[in-house]
């Protein structure tokens, strides 16, 4: 790296933050990175509130903050593209004004990068009221493709890239008009040319949030003529580096599962105006029937597969009424017991998937499993979920309520396949997970903590909080375990018998008065 130039250049788009850009600030004047080895460029799109004085007071005050103020293009593209021609950094990091960072995130992302030569380092996210791909931040990826490892469902921007690879490629962000999936336009094209891409998963660098009052520079109901048609510019992008085949239907599927059927699923689509809906359906079969090979939606779980196939036949009241009861499709889980044995704390549950107050049940016959839905002529072979049955997943995760990452625990857990009257099935998950408080988040653990599990089968990922909460007076310390299950209190035999003995009289007392009493109360002694 030459003299004087940054490590890295963070490029933020700003747009009538608020206050809600000051948790950014902070986490960057946070950074465990030293001041002189990077800078922060804000690119102000013609905010209209106090932020252009605000950028200029932090950049006033802090030498390594520049701002750069435009007029409003109404779209992330343009500040950020410009972003990047006024970087000196050898890496580029985005990151959105609500968001922040880790404290330790350039530092070890940069770190991370350099160790293994990449061209794109991706550190660990987490989400506030945002989804991230969890999956991908299982393990660390020194060297992670869209082949061996799940890159491609992590498609924001939110990473760090060599400044040259971008500039080599001009890889830049669409700026005609406002563009949706912006980020994919990018993101993709650079995957697909990337030398080396990198994943730092033991460490969560960056914070994904989605702010309280709905605002962010895109946050306006897409307009689904346009959306679709910028989803389908990116499915130019992968042909285009690819051949027919498995890799391309696998990158295909990723729009399919999170583009298309999530939108026609549960209370997203019960609660969409119906007139949007029509029109999401009639660009979803379009793209269905004209871009993806049999292939791309055969990969899915059967309930993805069935809703990619009603989407396919325009089939409308049917998405609704699959919706309408998909709705009520929830976790549970219960907690078994635990053990704490100095800073490690073993916990065993059980859990299942649920249809209101029963178990999700699932048809049998032929030797195959099958969906039982509230939707006729059905094609067996979306219905068929025998394969997912046998891959049904237990997870445990540990949040902590700092907002410092959400981490994934070690679990062994085994599914029972539990008969039913009628000739069918429901799962069943047992499962023991282990959590050591001296090497969560790499040992940073002060703070409190809470537990929820994952319960996945047939395209369901739902999740369940569990009764059990922890806190750490310092980093790696014994954690204080506070079981949040509701205990009644120790009975005592003589004081119940008393009782009983005293509300019979009552009752007596009462019926013998006649009218006025509508009705008696035994009690009995459990």
């Amino acid at each position: 790296m030459a003299a004087g130039v940054p490590k890295v250049s963070v490029v933020v788009p700003a747009y009538n933050p608020g206050p809600h850009v000051e948790q950014l600030v902070a986490s960057l004047l946070r950074q465990s990175m030293p001041a002189t080895d990077f800078e922060v460029i804000f690119v102000d799109d013609g905010s209209t509130d106090g932020t252009p004085a605000r950028l200029d007071e932090l950049a006033a005050a802090h030498p390594h903050f520049r701002v750069r103020h435009i007029e409003n293009s109404g779209w992330p593209s343009r500040p950020r593209n410009l972003g990047v021609e006024l970087a000196r950094g050898e890496y580029v990091q985005f990151v959105d004004d609500d968001d922040w960072l880790a404290d330790e995130a350039l530092a070890r992302l940069y770190a991370y990068a350099r160790e293994n030569d990449a061209d794109i380092a991706i550190g660990r996210m987490a989400g506030h009221g945002r989804s991230v791909p969890r999956g991908l931040f299982r393990v660390n990826h020194p060297d992670a493709t869209l082949d061996n490892a799940p890159l491609i469902d992590s498609l924001t921007c939110h990473k760090m890239f060599r400044r040259a690879f971008l500039l080599r490629h001009g890889l830049r962000f669409p700026e005609e008009g406002r563009k949706r999936l912006e980020d994919h336009h990018l993101v993709v094209r650079a995957y697909l040319l990337s030398r080396r891409t990198c994943v730092l998963s033991d460490y969560t660098c960056y914070h994904h949030r989605k702010r309280p009052d709905g605002g962010s520079l895109t946050a306006t109901r897409m307009v689904p003529a346009a959306y679709f048609g910028s989803l389908r510019e990116v499915l130019d992008i992968v042909d285009a580096h690819t051949e027919p085949g498995p890799l391309r239907d696998k990158l295909h599927r990723r729009w399919l599962r999170t583009e298309m059927t999530r939108r026609l699923r549960g209370a997203r689509l019960r609660n969409a105006p119906p007139d949007w809906v029509d029109q999401v359906v009639t660009e979803i079969r379009q793209t269905i029937r004209e871009r993806f090979a049999p292939g791309v939606a055969a990969g899915l779980p059967s309930v993805l597969r069935t809703i990619a196939g009603l989407a396919a036949q325009g089939r409308v009241a049917d998405l609704r009424r699959l919706a309408e009861w998909e709705a009520g499709i929830r976790a549970r889980a219960r907690l078994q017991g635990y053990a704490v044995t100095g800073a490690t704390v073993t916990v065993t549950l059980t859990g299942q998937l649920r249809d209101g107050d029963q178990p999700l049940a699932y048809a049998h016959s032929d030797g195959r499993d099958r969906l039982v839905l509230p939707v006729e002529e059905v094609p067996a072979e979306l219905l068929d979920c025998t394969v997912e049955l046998g891959r049904a997943r237990l997870d445990v995760l540990a949040r902590h309520a700092g907002g410092n990452g959400e981490f994934l625990l070690p679990v062994s857990f085994e599914v029972d396949r539990v008969p039913t009257p009628s000739g069918g099935l429901h799962l069943l998950y047992r499962g023991t997970a282990t959590v050591d408080f001296r090497t969560l988040n790499a040992g940073r653990t002060q703070g409190d903590w809470t537990l929820k599990a994952r319960v996945s089968s047939a395209g369901w990922s739902l999740d369940a909080k569990l009764p059990l909460a922890f806190s750490c007076a310092v980093d790696g310390a014994d954690p204080t375990v506070v079981d949040k299950r509701k205990r009644q209190p120790a009975r005592q035999p003589a004081l119940w018998r008393r009782l009983e003995q005293a509300i019979r009289r009552r009752l007596e007392q009462a019926v013998r008065r006649g009218p006025g009493v509508t009705g008696r109360q035994s009690v009995r002694t459990p």
